[in-house]
């Protein structure tokens, strides 16, 4: 395919997003299944072009002055990628599929590129409902951190401590430009590659299929570090999913001691298996949901770990498309379901345990606002001053993250050059 059908397959694909209202991996899968006769390199940079219309959809439509999908498609294409008009009018005309010649008002808004006067809520491409929240964690920042949040992210593994060092990883991904990441010390980053250019396909490396290193970004590595699990101790990761942090926890721990790891969910729980083998992971002992599945951890648990589900604000770099299909009530149900999960959670941890919990969102009412009221009700539990930790554990010179009051700390893209993401840690008291 040459670039002008690649530019209506983008425009149809949006258009099946907008108009069914679902996920952009399944829009993109079907179009996939439904036109097979494009090749792995065409499906990789119609891919792209639509990640990075839900990317920047507000700012993109202010600029093209439209937010049709003909109109974000051409501003990717344009504005982003670097396509003057000139080059764009030669890619339409050169191949059949391509969409209708530009028009005048595309031109001039292709050519003058322009936010003047623009809403911070669109120059930062965060929901317009949302904004009062999210400028309300960042002050000043609020903008800065939003731009932040609507580019590419990198691909982020850690390394498996159980099976290899972060200098043999290195060494191994040295052709992809692998490099060593700024805070977490068994960290290693894939830089993002602009416009159509294809990121590595880092699962079928010979060291993925040995366990040498897992896909996880920078700031997860760095929630399971907070955790400070040590070797020998009881450790329950609540809400363990596809068990990326329960397997951070393991290597932190040298395979000694013994990690729980439970999700409500069994399907969001299914793929930890497979992963927990190929990882080498001994002291890992999983928890199918049910009515007594944890009756016998009870005031046992040296370190309680609660990821909470979130509105995923901080992963939109990941998945852009979330970010458009965020609603009030579905930040209400989180919120609740926030509520439960900890206060499910605190029962597990003993006299003097640690219980942290963690989000992959931005947003107070999802994190500080949270602990706060948890601790405000549990007077058992006291928040530990992470930042100050942080600096301890890191260093003066890593990357800071954000701290309204040195006890809890919200990563982010800005802040970071990681996703968002929030920890607090709280000790019950003896």
């Amino acid at each position: 395919m040459k670039d002008g059908g690649r530019l209506s397959a983008a425009i149809e694909v949006i258009e099946d997003i907008e108009d069914r209202r679902r996920p952009v991996q399944e829009a993109l899968k079907d179009w996939g299944a439904n036109h097979r006769f494009a090749g792995s390199g065409d499906r990789t940079v119609i891919g792209n072009l639509v990640f990075d219309v839900l990317r920047k959809r507000s700012s993109l439509g202010w600029r093209m002055g439209s937010d049709s999908a003909r109109d974000l498609v051409l501003g990717v294409y344009g504005l982003e990628w670097g396509h003057d008009v000139a080059s764009i009018e030669a890619a339409l005309e050169a191949d059949r599929h391509a969409p209708q010649p530009l028009t005048d008002k595309e031109k001039a808004a292709l050519a003058a590129n322009s936010l003047n006067d623009a809403p911070d809520w669109v120059k930062a491409d965060v929901p317009e409902w949302l904004w009062s929240s999210f400028s309300a964690n960042f002050d000043d920042e609020a903008v800065a951190e939003g731009i932040a949040l609507a580019q590419r992210a990198p691909i982020d593994l850690r390394v498996n401590t159980l099976k290899a060092s972060r200098e043999k990883v290195l060494k191994r991904l040295g052709s992809l430009g692998a490099q060593a990441t700024a805070i977490a010390p068994t960290g290693v980053r894939l830089k993002p590659k602009p416009g159509a250019a294809r990121m590595p396909h880092v699962q079928a490396e010979e060291g993925y299929r040995k366990g040498w290193f897992e896909l996880q970004d920078e700031a997860s590595q760095v929630a399971a570090l907070l955790v400070f699990a040590q070797a020998g101790e009881q450790v329950l990761d609540f809400c363990a999913g596809g068990g990326g942090k329960t397997l951070a926890l393991a290597a932190a721990m040298e395979n000694k001691g013994q990690i729980y790891a439970y999700d409500s969910d069994k399907l969001r729980l299914a793929p930890i298996h497979e992963r927990i083998a190929r990882a080498g992971a001994r002291n890992i002992q999983v928890r199918q949901p049910g009515d007594a599945a944890l009756d016998d951890l009870v005031g046992r648990m040296d370190r309680v770990l609660v990821d909470a589900p979130c509105t995923g604000t901080g992963v939109w770099r990941r998945r852009p498309d979330a970010k458009w299909r965020l609603s009030e009530a579905a930040l209400e149900d989180r919120i609740a379901e926030q509520e439960e999960a900890l206060g499910l959670a605190s029962a597990f941890v003993k006299p003097g345990g640690c219980l942290v919990y963690a989000t992959c969102s931005v947003l107070a009412e999802e994190n500080e606002q949270q602990v706060y009221a948890f601790c405000e009700a549990n007077e058992d539990f006291e928040l530990v001053s992470l930042g100050e930790v942080w600096q301890d554990t890191f260093g003066f010179d890593t990357p800071h993250p954000w701290s309204a009051d040195m006890n809890t700390i919200t990563m982010t893209p800005a802040s970071t050059g990681t996703d968002g993401f929030f920890v607090a840690v709280m000790v019950r008291n003896a």
